[in-house]
């Protein structure tokens, strides 16, 4: 019976609207986004329910998500994003003044799957979204009319200022510019969802009450879980609350983490890792990240550089192989992307760092903890540190630049002057069982601490 209940028509399933009952094939040919927002609409429109997708492959331009409906993809259902060439996908959204942060953080509606505004939605279910036709590139800003190309599709999944949000068990491929994109929501769950995609991820923007579990991402050309909080509310709101737990980020080349070949990546910088900013106007305050592992990617990246704050971060027992650039890296900066009347300078204070092991790590960085002249980073506590670094580096003959405007990356910087870890900037760093290990010789000291002032 249970069976039978997967395909019944919405008249005889009540709250159950399958989407060939309003026309879509699922032939992998026909445009089938017009009918499954149909359902969709229906569904939310009767008080709310499930629309179903059933096995077939679902070619598709804009799904528009509808309060209290799940969107529930069956095992065998995959939703293909249409090429731009068929004009499928909604015309982005006016935005109205000085867009501080690029068009994918901007604009949504011209997404595979977008809402604005809703609640109390979900996407679900054992099917894949494979996003061939997205654009991974940033439109908005190829020269286009504002809100970009009409006709093309560049996120996945996009959400703003949304509640009562469920992403659970589904596969991206392909996600476009963004596999998922929260902007602005509220109270959300990200579980068990696996992602093999050629930009970011998932980006957490200005959102508060989230929690991402048991999810794997492999992003060899971009980040793979993002918090931000960047201007696209059009004021400074806080990213925070967040748990993200349980998960893995890798690099590895695209497609081969879902066909289990795991393939190492070519693209050598920024691929894979998990990170905090770089957009962030307000910041980030109640940040929990613990039990992760990190593979064949760059390492934790905690940046504030654009007035925010960074507050009461903890993160806990990471394992972390084949790293590129760096293993850790935490920085405060003044790139100012935001209104001028944005005055206070970037800052941050109470990191907790423990439990953390890292084998094979590129010689390029080490553990980097970098404030502002005048606004040190404070309260930083680094504990039960394991790291072996490839070596093979040489002694600098020049000072290590500061940060200032700079994009935040260590790759525009250089490499370090000490292997082990740099700091410069930070008033109360604690460093308790932190251990670094050699696989070949290093000419560079193992330390080196500028402007710090430790705590016992």
């Amino acid at each position: 019976m249970a069976g039978m209940l997967l395909f019944m028509t919405a008249s005889a399933a009540g709250s159950v609207y399958n989407v060939k009952d309003f026309g879509a094939r699922g032939n992998g040919k026909a445009l089938d986004h017009k009918a499954i927002n149909k359902a969709i609409l229906a569904c939310s429109q009767a008080g709310g329910g499930q629309v179903v997708l059933p096995p077939g492959t679902y070619l598709c331009g804009s799904i528009r998500m509808k309060s209290n409906v799940d969107l529930h993809l069956y095992a065998g259902a995959t939703i293909l994003a249409a090429p731009d060439s068929m004009k499928a996908y909604d015309e982005s959204e006016e935005f109205i003044g000085p867009e501080y942060q690029d068009g994918g953080h901007t604009y949504f509606h011209n997404s595979l799957i977008w809402a604005e505004d809703q609640q109390n939605i979900s996407i679900t279910g054992y099917g894949m979204i494979d996003g061939e036709g997205l654009t991974k590139k940033d439109t908005e800003y190829e020269g286009e009319a504002l809100g970009g190309s009409i006709g093309t599709g560049d996120k996945s999944i996009a959400l703003k200022c949304c509640r009562n949000v469920t992403i659970r068990d589904i596969t991206i491929y392909r996600g476009g510019h963004f596999a998922i994109i929260m902007t602005g929501c509220e109270k959300g769950n990200i579980e068990n969802v696996t992602i093999d995609t050629n930009r970011d991820g998932i980006d957490i923007d200005a959102c508060k009450y989230i929690t991402i579990s048991n999810t794997k991402v492999n992003t060899p050309n971009d980040d793979a879980i993002v918090l931000k909080s960047s201007y696209a509310l059009q004021r400074p709101v806080l990213c925070e609350d967040i748990l993200i737990t349980n998960c893995s980020v890798s690099g590895y080349r695209l497609g081969t983490f879902l066909d289990g070949t795991y393939v190492p990546s070519t693209v050598g910088w920024g691929n894979g890792r998990l990170k905090l900013g770089t957009e962030s106007n307000a910041g980030f305050r109640n940040i929990a990240i613990t039990n992760c592992t990190f593979d064949c990617c760059s390492g934790l990246a905690l940046e504030v550089v654009d007035r925010g704050i960074m507050e009461n971060i903890v993160i806990s027992n990471l394992a972390m192989r084949r790293l590129n650039h760096y293993p850790i890296y935490i920085t405060t900066g003044c790139r100012n992307r935001g209104p001028e009347e944005l005055t206070h300078a970037s800052s941050a204070r109470d990191i907790s760092i423990s439990n953390i092991i890292a084998d094979d790590v590129d010689s390029f960085a080490g553990i980097i903890i970098t404030g502002m002249e005048g606004t040190p980073i404070r309260n930083v506590r680094l504990s039960n540190i394991f790291i072996r670094y490839r070596g093979g580096g040489k002694i600098l003959d020049h000072p290590y630049p500061e940060l200032l405007k700079t994009y935040p990356e260590p790759r525009h910087l250089g490499p370090t002057p000490s292997y082990g870890l740099f700091a410069r900037h930070v008033e109360g760093l604690m460093l308790r069982d932190v251990e670094f290990d050699l696989m070949s010789p290093d000419e560079r000291p193992e330390t080196i601490l500028e402007d710090v002032s430790l705590r016992q």
